[in-house]
């Protein structure tokens, strides 16, 4: 009998080989936007930070202000925007837990972005199941921050959170975005202290104009009260479509 191979979008030694990397790439930009589709994901609040911080800890407060954060903006969304502001997180451990369990407690829905590392990045428990990713591909991850934010909040955090903050700043300084998006450093003491700003203007690299991208809070109640005077109504339907945003940087 003569045997029937595989379609090759079935047959795992092409699709998991260096040829089938393109179907890869694509796939994790399809598949969490037929999943936001479905749950009707219009905008998003999104929370980064170390994975290393936790409650109790040495910088406990930041999971604690974290997860209280992520709760009034929860609470406001379901109250007055209809639910559509989504906490959004890296869906890892430290800070990403604690913004996701703050929507949680605030009996909201969240989203989990995670991304198999070897050591520490696990999915934490309060994600909304039906919003609960995996990633492979750092750019396609940054791409799903990125794409769908409205409003972003870096708590302390090392390499990742650097990485992923300055994808935003850099789309917003080279006017990459179709739209505001407010950015928070949370911890005026540690964000000072890690990154010289003033140097950079100082030295030329970046225009005094630039240090207006962001803007430092220190609590959970003002941060809150900031975010919700900057951000941008969230738009009544899912953004579906890839060619109407210019929001992609270097994905």
């Amino acid at each position: 009998m003569v045997h029937t191979p595989l379609l090759a979008y079935h047959d795992p030694q092409f699709i998991d080989s260096d040829d089938g990397r393109p179907i890869r790439i694509v796939s994790e930009y399809l598949s969490p936007l037929r999943s936001f589709r479905n749950a009707g994901v219009s905008a998003t609040a999104v929370f980064f930070g170390s994975a290393r911080i936790h409650s109790g800890g040495p910088l406990g407060r930041y999971y604690d202000e974290a997860c209280e954060l992520a709760r009034l903006v929860t609470v406001w969304s379901q109250n007055e925007c209809g639910g559509r502001l989504i906490v959004c997180s890296g869906g890892g451990p430290g800070i990403m837990e604690a913004a996701n369990r703050g929507a949680h407690l605030a009996g909201g829905r969240s989203i989990g972005l995670n991304i198999g590392l070897p050591d520490e990045q696990r999915p934490n428990r309060f994600i909304s199941e039906e919003l609960r990713f995996e990633f492979h591909y750092f750019f396609m991850r940054k791409l799903w921050f990125a794409h769908l934010a409205h409003a972003l909040i870096a708590f302390p955090g090392g390499f990742g959170t650097f990485d992923e903050l300055f994808e935003i700043l850099t789309l917003a300084q080279t006017r990459k975005l179709d739209r505001p998006i407010p950015v928070f450093l949370y911890g005026s003491a540690y964000w000072n202290e890690v990154v010289d700003f003033d140097a950079l203007v100082r030295h030329g690299t970046i225009d005094a104009e630039d240090l207006k991208l962001f803007e430092f809070v220190d609590e959970p109640q003002t941060a809150f009260a900031r975010l919700r005077s900057r951000m941008p109504a969230p738009p009544a339907e899912p953004r579906v479509a890839f060619a109407k945003s210019r929001c992609h940087g270097r994905a």
